[in-house]
């Protein structure tokens, strides 16, 4: 998981992007210190219950038996021999998971797992990008970092502030966002997924005439034009964890006004999930899973009698505990360069800690990379070797919140820290 960096300004130096991009993807292998780490790219987090079986199968007869959810609703298999690849790859193309060999690393596609009554079907959008996506031979040009965001119109994947954003809105428009400009440009919703790609098009021509190379419109917002309208103000709702309505809220006493059942959506602790963990959530599915960048899973029509036997199995389906907003790079053993095994001394903090919501997201990193840290305000607990140091990432200018604590006095600081409202 590479870091999120900071946005950057308009202006700013642009990172030397000399070095050739190295994220990971599914024949381009990475080595770690557990073995090697293949990415597959679900754009739209879509997948089959034979594409999810096939990726369990995966994991446990070529890798270490875990799938790993990422911050984009990708899937990682851990601990691969360093020779496998063409073992994977032809698994994966059986399943269908690999429609491109050349273009494998640049479907990097998120879009809202929820339903979105009376706008555009963004899961359709999604089909329709990734295929043209694959389609341009100038696409390949793009980094394996830069992605796409297509929100069904409440915000949710809207806030994760993608290179390329479209937004469903009422009477057949959408709504087209470049990197995190706070301005936006209408676009006709059934064109709205060849709006993006030409997006896309237009950020890497722009900057072969500007002679520069960056991996995100952030880092050069001024190569492209900004829309004429501002962006709106979304509520930036996830779906809940537990049964959710046609509507997105919670079904029973709490429902939203649709009030229709959609199905079921449960957390995974860190993304993670043992393929018998896997399994047990395919089975629930009822035709299909939508994986999301919150390291979770939506399963479509799946009835609400299925929650007690995700949650003994351990998935997370009830919110409002520690666990909300809970996330930590890989760490030791996976990572030489980390100072702890951060994820399991973050799970024994959550799991202690008292009941009720944590407040603030947090964030466990092994070491100063912070690889996989969400955006924006946060608590940040890094590795020290002795400890950990726990600070409020985006606390007011000239406030220091950074203590230094032991391994055991590590879930108090952190519960503190969670709690800051200032």
């Amino acid at each position: 998981m590479p870091p999120e960096p900071d946005a950057a300004a308009p202006g700013a130096a642009v990172p030397d992007r000399a070095l050739t991009d190295a994220c990971p993807g599914a024949l381009r292998l990475h080595p770690a210190d557990d073995g090697a780490l293949a990415r597959v790219r679900l754009p739209g987090g879509m997948l089959t219950v034979r594409q999810a079986l096939a990726l369990a199968d995966a994991a446990q007869e070529l890798g270490d038996g875990r799938l790993e959810i990422t911050s984009r609703g990708n899937v990682q298999l851990r601990g691969l021999a360093s020779d496998c690849g063409g073992e994977l790859g032809g698994r994966l193309r059986a399943a269908g998971l690999l429609p491109s060999d050349t273009h494998e690393r640049v479907r990097n596609i998120v879009a809202s797992p929820g339903p979105a009554p009376g706008l555009a079907d963004v899961h359709a959008w999604a089909r329709d990008l990734d295929l043209a996506l694959c389609a341009s031979p100038w696409a390949t040009g793009l980094s394996g970092k830069f992605l796409f965001a297509l929100d069904g119109g409440g915000g949710d994947v809207a806030a994760l502030d993608a290179d390329v954003t479209l937004i469903a809105g009422p009477d057949g428009t959408a709504l087209l966002r470049l990197g995190r400009a706070a301005t936006v440009r209408p676009v006709p919703a059934g064109s709205a997924p060849a709006a993006a790609l030409e997006a896309a098009r237009a950020f890497l021509e722009a900057q072969r005439a500007a002679g520069v190379r960056a991996w995100h419109l952030r880092e050069v917002p001024e190569l492209l034009a900004p829309g004429p309208l501002p962006m709106p103000v979304l509520p930036g709702t996830r779906p809940p964890l537990g049964a959710v309505s046609g509507g997105g809220a919670s079904t029973g006493p709490n429902a939203g006004p649709h009030g229709s059942h959609a199905g079921l959506h449960v957390g995974l602790r860190f993304g993670l999930a043992t393929a018998g963990q896997w399994r047990t959530l395919v089975d629930a599915a009822e035709g299909g899973l939508r994986l999301t960048p919150w390291r979770g899973a939506v399963l479509p029509g799946a009835g609400a009698g299925r929650l007690a036997g995700l949650a003994a199995a351990g998935f997370r389906t009830e919110a409002g505990t520690a666990w909300d907003g809970a996330s930590a790079c890989t760490g030791l053993p996976g990572c030489a360069k980390s100072q702890a095994d951060v994820r399991a001394d973050a799970a024994r903090a959550l799991d202690g800690a008292p009941a009720g919501p944590g407040g603030l997201p947090v964030h466990w990193s092994g070491c100063e990379r912070r690889c996989g840290h969400p955006a924006g305000r946060r608590v940040d607990v890094l590795a020290t070797g002795r400890g950990y140091r726990v600070a409020v990432e985006g606390a007011p200018q000239g406030r220091d919140t950074a203590v230094e604590v032991t391994n055991e006095e590590m879930a108090a600081a952190v519960a503190a820290a969670r709690r800051t409202t200032t």
